[in-house]
């Protein structure tokens, strides 16, 4: 058994904390700081530490109002935007729990949580949801009550008017009550099989995460000068833990929930720093191949050359040394295509942090080539975001990185990820059989396999779930292979199969946009059956499996492929919220197009 610990940490937490207190500290430290940025008739508004505090007080009065009392669940289900947070930290001097709910979640999703949670109430952000809500929780016993954000009836307002009479002194009380140990938020794990379960983290958990996070060289990118746009998903740990560390900081932080105009909020907000998932990067990678490609075969070559230059200059640069002609290639390409892409992160972008699922070693060289670091980390709901992370100073491409400082890994003697430390979760909501489950001596079992090198670097290799055992006794982590081929621009989503039989398959969506793309660039027309059929086509996704199959050994490559019709989705049961494949779903949904391709 592998084992490193992280430095010791040298911070504390206080027994006598709780995460509203960034809040009240900023105002009284820097009240006339800009903390946030919102948009407030088209235009971003500023939000000082003082105007946020006295918005948060507020509010959390207004839940007393209401009836609120410590300890109960208040669930919050809302898109990224400046309420949010506004909501979420007034949650806790009221002595509550905040319990997050992706506001895509459907009616029986928010029934189970609510149910399961015991929620009060329940926070939307717009009518819709609210009727969303209505139908999930029509019926239980204690149903909570529905607020929403929009409406003729705004909830920070309603609470606002509804707490102006609530004395400041039971505001504090509640406050005082609240420790470092007593429960900040309730997350219900995505649940890629089985009911979610609530994960219980601490204010302890997330100051942990906090503080570990800026006793890294990160430090010197959240920093009050700082800006960055929040675009991910608050309902997820890891927004909301680099929220929490960026606020902490002092960082400006600006939200948006309009995915498909990020370019253009970038360009205004000009981040300093981004947090993301790996789709995002390779969206914008995609975008710009796109780009070149629609400019004619001279313009396709010259980025697929910047593309293959950028990656030999990371590999080259961090090997310790740059050749001359290499040197000259990466200057032309970064006056001709890397700038634009800088350019499109709003143009001072110094840094970027993915999360979520795994980056790949190639798009990560590409844009460590370009000039856009990104580090990638690792760690679950359980470890309150990141447990281990590459930092600037200490990066190793194709890893998640080192332990953060307080916490250690370690690998059982089956392979599987183990962690400890101040940001793990104590358990699950009412749940002690999976809590007893879930740990092995004190340790966090991930439920990930990997590896750990002798710098204490680690590697994922899969889930240990997830694991394919072929006919012939072959054990095969599909993510390896996944990963590859959804590097592929056409390829949206890939799952393996193969367990129980003679070789592995790999049943593959196709992403629309690049789809049309790609007929255009080859003069194609006709339905996806028929494109299925064409020889170029054919060609394109057998040289996508190619690749994929020179990442693994030959017992443990694809043979076959099928393509299925439709997109992966939430809606249609095959994602998660988190855009997590549910492996169960699409193997009981496939069945039958599993089994032709072993006919």
């Amino acid at each position: 058994m592998r084992e490193y610990v992280a430095a010791p940490a040298t911070f504390t937490v206080p027994d006598d904390w709780s995460c509203a207190q960034a809040a009240y500290d900023r105002a009284e430290q820097t009240p006339d700081n800009v903390a946030f940025q919102r948009p407030v008739d088209g235009r971003w508004t500023d939000v000082t530490n003082r105007e946020f505090a006295d918005s948060v007080r507020a509010v959390a009065r207004g839940l007393v109002a209401r009836g609120i009392e410590a300890g109960d669940r208040v669930a919050l289900l809302c898109s990224t935007r400046y309420e949010w947070n506004v909501i979420a930290f007034a949650i806790w001097p009221a002595g509550a729990v905040t319990g997050p709910v992706y506001d895509s979640s459907s009616s029986e999703q928010i029934r189970w949580i609510m149910e399961d949670s015991g929620a009060r109430l329940i926070i939307v952000e717009t009518a819709a949801h609210a009727a969303t809500a209505g139908e999930g929780t029509s019926g239980l016993d204690t149903a909570p009550d529905i607020l929403a954000i929009e409406g003729d009836s705004p909830a920070v307002e309603l609470l606002s008017t509804a707490g102006a009479g609530v004395d400041a002194g039971v505001l504090a009380e509640r406050r005082a009550a609240v420790t470092a140990d007593s429960p900040a938020t309730l997350i219900y794990t995505s649940g890629t099989t089985g009911r979610p379960k609530g994960c219980m983290l601490t204010h302890r958990n997330f100051m942990s995460e906090t503080l570990a996070i800026l006793e890294t060289p990160f430090n010197q990118y959240l920093r009050a000068d700082a800006t960055t746009v929040m675009f991910l998903p608050l309902a997820h740990v890891l927004a909301r833990a680099i929220t929490y560390a960026g606020f902490h900081a002092g960082v400006r932080i600006a939200h948006s929930s309009d995915l498909s105009n990020l370019v253009g909020t970038f360009s205004e907000m000009r981040p300093h720093y981004i947090l993301a998932v790996p789709r995002v990067f390779q969206k914008v990678f995609d975008k710009a191949q796109a780009t070149a490609q629609d400019g004619g075969t001279f313009k396709a070559w010259m980025f697929d050359k910047a593309t293959d230059t950028a990656v030999a200059y990371s590999k080259a640069n961090r090997g310790g040394r740059v050749g001359p002609l290499l040197k000259l290639r990466h200057a032309l390409f970064s006056k001709l295509v890397y700038s634009k892409l800088v350019a499109a992160l709003g143009g001072r972008c110094e840094i970027a942090i993915s999360g979520g699922a795994p980056l790949g070693e190639r798009l990560t060289h590409f844009f460590d080539g370009i000039g856009v670091n990104i580090f990638e980390g690792y760690g679950l709901t359980e470890t309150c975001a990141a447990i281990t992370v590459n930092t600037p100073t200490q990066m190793r491409i194709g890893s998640v990185g080192q332990p953060l400082p307080g916490c250690a890994v370690r690998i059982a003697t089956d392979g599987e990820v183990e962690v400890n430390g101040p940001v793990v979760t104590s358990g699950y909501w009412r749940n002690e059989t999976a809590t007893a489950e879930a740990f092995s001596d004190g340790w966090f079992r991930t439920g990930d396999l990997g590896s750990l090198d002798e710098d204490g670097y680690l590697t994922i290799t899969g889930r240990k779930k997830e694991i394919i055992v072929t006919a012939g006794g072959k054990n095969v982590a599909p993510n390896q292979l996944e990963d590859a081929l959804r590097a592929d621009p056409l390829v949206s989503e890939a799952v393996c199969v193969g367990d129980g039989k003679p070789f592995i398959s790999v049943l593959l969506t196709l992403d629309p946009e690049a789809l049309e793309r790609w007929k255009q660039y080859h003069e194609k027309t006709g339905s996806l059956y028929e494109l299925l059929r064409d020889a170029d086509m054919i060609e394109h996704l057998d040289q996508a499996l190619v690749r994929a199959n020179r990442t693994v050994s030959h017992s443990e490559a694809i043979k076959k492929y099928h393509v299925l019709p439709d997109q992966f989705s939430e809606e249609t049961g095959e994602l998660t919220a988190s855009l997590k494949v549910k492996r169960n779903v699409v193997h009981q949904k496939y069945a039958a197009q599993i089994e032709d391709l072993y006919s």
